[in-house]
């Protein structure tokens, strides 16, 4: 059901959750199984959002954290980037089908010619592997001269494998060009701010990081066989991200600098409601067809190798899908097949529900050194976020 949403989005929780048609004992249920997780000493803080018909119905701060603090979100970013990539497929200037070398010239080297822009947004590109970090990730021309020298990993288009931030460089670095402005000005200026989040940023200046959560590893890694459990996969590495490089977000110069595949801050109010501006296109930032292809259309459902099922990849999130296997790919068994989202490592959750108008974020500062552990633990909260709903007014 569309309903129209006032900007800017209000950050206050709702008085009465009810009247937003949220169950209280099941969104108690919710608060309480995140406090567990500090409680028991797994999570040195966390911060969990509930929103529901464009206002939040929950927006709780737990452990050792001030509340309203803000975390780190990960590749939750990613979907930032893609409701950039919208507006400007809208605007036309932006056209997906375009290959990336026709905006980027310096890019077309080494047989990624072919490489279009809608196959950076779906992870088929060919370059998961491609080698960006400090300091040549801080330097425009020195971004430029890496893209020169990737090469494929495999042929563009014949298969899908997530781009941890190879990808988000180019596509931010289209965005600057086709836009005239840099990427995280576009982000700030004309979406971030319209819809009145402002925690929610990409690149946060030294003297502003104050209330941003230190990240720090807990756990221990899974074993082989524990991965393949889970898998069914012999021999799977779980990510290329290490340890090293999740904590280089605490680099005040790699907070400023704003990763396009990963580095944005945020409350968990903050990206909930981003998730209500995508469900109810608020102050009708996109045009309408082009949101509902990039919520809604699966463009992607070549085999995953991480999640051992199809990608189910739209045009820059995650779609759950109605073949069962939704649970593989973060999203919740009690929402419905339309759900959409983009999780971050880590722990970071964030997705939202068309069939009821849920929308759900769930933060930590503490990274779990094991994906399997932080997936069941996501899993378990999505689960009971999205049975929150009374009914799907």
């Amino acid at each position: 059901m569309s309903i129209a949403i006032d900007l800017p989005l209000s950050s206050s929780v709702a008085s009465d959750p009810g009247t937003l048609g949220i169950h209280p004992e099941r969104r108690n249920d919710l608060i309480h199984t995140a406090a567990n997780a500090v409680d028991a000493g797994l999570l040195p803080s966390c911060q969990l959002a509930l929103a529901r018909h464009g206002r939040l119905a929950l927006f709780e701060t737990m452990g050792d954290a001030t509340p309203g603090s803000r975390y780190t979100i990960f590749s939750c970013t990613k979907a930032l980037v893609a409701g950039a990539v919208w507006m400007l497929m809208a605007d036309r200037t932006i056209d997906i089908s375009a290959r990336v070398a026709e905006v980027i010239p310096e890019f077309g080297t080494n047989g990624k010619d072919v490489i279009t822009i809608e196959q950076l947004l779906i992870h088929t590109a060919g370059i998961p592997h491609a080698p960006i970090g400090p300091p040549d990730w801080a330097d425009r021309a020195s971004r430029l001269a890496r893209f020169a020298r990737w090469r494929l990993n495999w042929e563009p288009g014949t298969r899908c494998e997530y781009h941890p931030t190879s990808a988000h460089w180019v596509l931010a670095e289209i965005i600057d060009r086709v836009a005239g402005m840099d990427y995280r000005e576009f982000i700030t200026t004309r979406l971030a701010d319209p819809l009145g989040l402002r925690t929610l940023r990409l690149g946060v200046a030294p003297d502003q990081q104050g209330d941003i959560n230190t990240l720090a590893i807990v756990g221990v890694p899974p074993t082989a066989q524990e991965i393949e459990a889970v898998t069914g996969i012999s021999g799977i590495e779980i990510s290329e991200v290490t340890d090293q490089t999740l904590l280089r977000f605490n680099d005040p110069e790699i907070r400023a600098l704003g990763v396009p595949g990963g580095g944005a801050v945020a409350t968990a109010a903050d990206v909930a409601l981003f998730y209500q501006a995508l469900l109810h296109n608020a102050g009708t930032l996109w045009t309408p067809d082009i949101l509902a292809d990039g919520t809604g259309r699966i463009r992607c459902s070549l085999l995953d190798p991480m999640l051992g099922v199809a990608a189910n990849r739209s045009l820059g999130l995650v779609i759950a899908g109605a073949d069962g296997k939704a649970a593989r790919r973060g999203m919740p068994k009690t929402a419905s097949p339309r759900t959409f989202g983009h999780h971050g490592v880590g722990g970071q959750v964030a997705w939202a529900d068309p069939d009821t108008g849920i929308s759900f974020c769930f933060l930590t500062n503490g990274l779990d050194a094991s994906p399997i552990r932080a997936g069941i633990r996501g899993l378990s909260l999505s689960n009971r976020a999205a049975a929150c709903a009374t009914a799907a007014t």
